[in-house]
């Protein structure tokens, strides 16, 4: 069996390559992400820098922490505060009347954080609960660089995570495609094999061990991909500013996770592949190597039919399911990203059922005999077909619905912000100034960020990013913001303005919030509720519930002086994230890739076995030319089969949507990225064309 494997990988070497190629890609990435989420997930320790001479650091509440309901008793849960806050007054007294302490002289009166070399333990006795106290690596927390790693990290941890999936993802499909129509071509050598006296078990384990050879050897070269590759994705990581500093330099360490992760995944992806096309190949029966038509028969087996109804109805219940209990949840990237993968693999699966009727409704020249040959052998040869479309629905789909979910999101946000103000005149920016009211009459409205700590029933508190207002009379003149009951002009400082995802939103009822640096509860009465929106619509408050709030944005229905703006930056539209940004255009780069593989090795498998066809097309008096444009006529419609399946995911995700923007009162503004999905389905087109013309060029000679 050993001798036989090894003589079929090495007389059939292009018809695994695809594969091979595809694996390797495939598992190098997981490595490569393995490593960077390694990194992320487990940073090097660092020296702190703020208070590096000092032993111990005495930090301000950082956390607030409330106590809630679990069950039949009560428990305490902490949420994270926007920043440190100043180190209890009563606290700094203590400490100073002990030890001497280690001060910034920019903060002396309200520091957030004070060094000192004393015991541990004798600090932590002092302090109690009022402030944290911080030792060894912990002191970074007092860095003010901190927070910004985290954040960067947050946004690192699911670009990785995406790429990998999405790899992960493609690659099943590409292996199992070349395996699948690699046995397609190989019948007659399998009917041989039965002839011979081979029994289905035999041509089933010959197929999965030619797999696990390819599994083991791609695995291998992947892991020594990914290894090679991951230093130079961080730095490119850290030169995008999406990575911090540090990260360029942990990547390749010592973790030895990625490695078995990928090289497992990739064994088990080659295997999965391979699995159907083996219990495909055991049916073939000895007949079938006396057979002289290649007509395509079972192009859709029972499991592959039900496996890819299956996902696409998964995909799209889930859709309408998230539409109908809690449609914010559809612009959230984590569901955009993941939810039309089902959608996707079931389309891809179930491709040869779908591109005979799409094949006849497509519009192909009929002015002569090479387009009605076209349109024939396409619906025909649907196992060939169905091979080159699904990597092509696949990279169309995912094209679609990654880029136009992300920027129809983000064109409704801005939509939304526009329409949130009926002022002419609009400043962002951190640092502005708030010009007298007086000045030349103008209505001004300041607002700035901060949070609110809102307990969600009796078992949870959530956090919100809310807007403090500085004059809630100019803030009622000019905001027109979508409310729902009732009445801006009602805001005090006593009072708040919320949204409907607030437990209670009845006007008048009161809500227990704290405030952005922990104090409170306070309870404030609700003088307005909105609809959610895109999730920017409140809550809001005035300044005296928001103490450390600074306004980065003024609003007026006159010019303002140019003292005002004089830090801003303008009128802005609503920041992109340019993390996601490029992991989306990592995404589809990869998937692109994968496509071409796809492409290539199927239409080259495809091509060179249609030698006596296409002797019998040109003993039938077609020239060489119209032979050649027969061949890659077809190749040309199974790519435009695929685009048009992709476009059908597309729509079904944006129409999702748009649906779920319409229920939030969000602006309904869908953006079908015409330009991702045209690059990607022309790219193909030019692989395909490139992939069925050199061979049939050589049969035609």
């Amino acid at each position: 069996m050993l001798s036989v494997v090894v003589s079929g990988l090495r007389g059939r070497w292009a018809s695994f390559l695809g594969g091979f190629l595809a694996l390797v890609l495939g598992v190098g990435l997981l490595t490569a992400t393995g490593l960077g989420l390694a990194a992320a997930l487990d940073p090097p320790a660092h020296a702190p820098e703020r208070f590096a001479s000092s032993p111990v650091v005495v930090l301000g509440q950082d956390r607030l922490t409330v106590e809630v309901r679990r069950g039949p008793g009560t428990a305490l849960v902490s949420r994270p505060l926007d920043r440190p806050q100043p180190v209890d007054t009563a606290v700094l007294r203590e400490l100073r009347d002990r030890w001497t302490l280690t001060e910034n002289p920019a903060d002396v009166r309200h520091p957030d954080a004070v060094g000192l070399d004393a015991p541990a333990e004798q600090v932590r006795a002092l302090v109690g609960d009022r402030a944290r106290v911080l030792t060894g690596a912990e002191r970074r927390r007092a860095d003010p660089g901190h927070e910004r790693d985290g954040h960067e990290l947050t946004g690192l941890n699911a670009l990785l995570g995406t790429a990998g999936g999405v790899a992960a993802f493609v690659s099943v499909f590409v292996v199992a495609s070349v395996f699948a129509f690699s046995v397609a071509l190989r019948r007659r050598e399998f009917g041989l094999l039965r002839t011979a006296g081979a029994t289905p078990g035999q041509v089933r384990r010959l197929l999965l061990a030619e797999a696990t050879a390819l599994g083991v050897t791609a695995s291998a070269a992947g892991c020594a991909l990914g290894g090679l590759a991951a230093p130079p994705m961080a730095r490119v990581l850290v030169d995008r500013a999406l990575a911090p500093e540090w990260f360029a330099h942990a990547v390749g360490g010592s973790a030895g996770w990625p490695y078995h992760l990928a090289f497992w995944t990739g064994l088990c992806v080659a295997l999965a592949g391979a699995a159907a096309a083996a219990h495909r190949a055991g049916r073939t029966g000895p007949v079938d190597a006396l057979r002289e038509a290649d007509v395509d028969r079972d192009v859709l087996p029972p499991g592959r039919a039900l496996l890819g109804a299956g996902l696409l109805a998964a995909g799209i219940g889930l859709l309408v399911w998230t539409y109908a209990t809690e449609p914010e949840a559809l612009l959230k990237r984590k569901t955009y990203t993941t939810l039309p993968m089902l959608l996707t693999g079931g389309a891809a699966l179930l491709a040869p059922l779908l591109a005979r009727p799409v094949a006849r409704l497509l519009p192909v020249p009929r002015g002569g005999a090479v387009g009605l040959l076209v349109r024939e052998n396409g619906a025909a040869a649907v196992r060939r077909t169905a091979a080159v479309a699904a990597p092509v629905l696949v990279t169309v789909a995912l094209a679609g619905t990654l880029f136009g979910a992300s920027e129809s999101v983000a064109l409704a946000k801005e939509t939304e912000a526009r329409e949130r103000t009926a002022a002419p005149y609009v400043v962002e920016g951190p640092g502005l100034r708030i010009p007298p009211r007086t000045a030349g009459g103008a209505v001004v409205a300041a607002s700035g960020p901060t949070s609110l700590f809102v307990r969600d029933g009796a078992e949870a508190v959530v956090k919100y990013q809310a807007r403090a207002v500085t004059d809630p009379a100019a803030f009622a003149a000019l905001a027109r913001l979508p409310v729902v009951a009732g009445d801006l002009r009602g805001l005090d400082h006593r009072s708040i303005v919320v949204n409907e995802e607030f437990e209670r939103r009845r006007v008048g009822e009161e809500v227990e919030v704290w405030r952005a640096d922990g104090s409170g509860p306070v309870r404030l009465r609700v003088a307005a509720v909105l609809a959610r929106g895109t999730g920017d619509n409140g809550p809001y408050v005035t300044r005296a519930q928001a103490p450390g709030s600074v306004p980065d944005r003024l609003e007026s229905d006159r010019p303002l002086p140019a003292e005002a703006a004089a830090n801003g930056a303008g009128a802005a539209p609503a920041a992109r994230n340019e993390a996601a940004a490029t992991g989306l255009r990592l995404v589809l780069a990869l998937v692109l890739l994968y496509t071409v593989i796809a492409l290539a090795s199927t239409l080259l498998m495809a091509t060179s076995v249609r030698g006596p066809e296409l002797a019998s097309l040109r003993l039938a008096g077609a020239t060489r030319a119209q032979a050649l444009r027969a061949v890659t006529g077809e190749a040309v419609l199974a790519v435009a089969i695929g685009t048009v399946l992709g476009l059908g995911v597309t729509a079904a995700v944006l129409g999702a949507l748009g649906a779920g923007l319409a229920a939030l009162s969000a602006p309904v503004v869908l953006a079908v990225p015409w330009a991702q999905t045209g690059a990607a389905a022309g790219v193909c087109a030019v692989v395909a064309v490139a992939a069925s013309a050199l061979p049939a060029w050589r049969l035609t000679r």
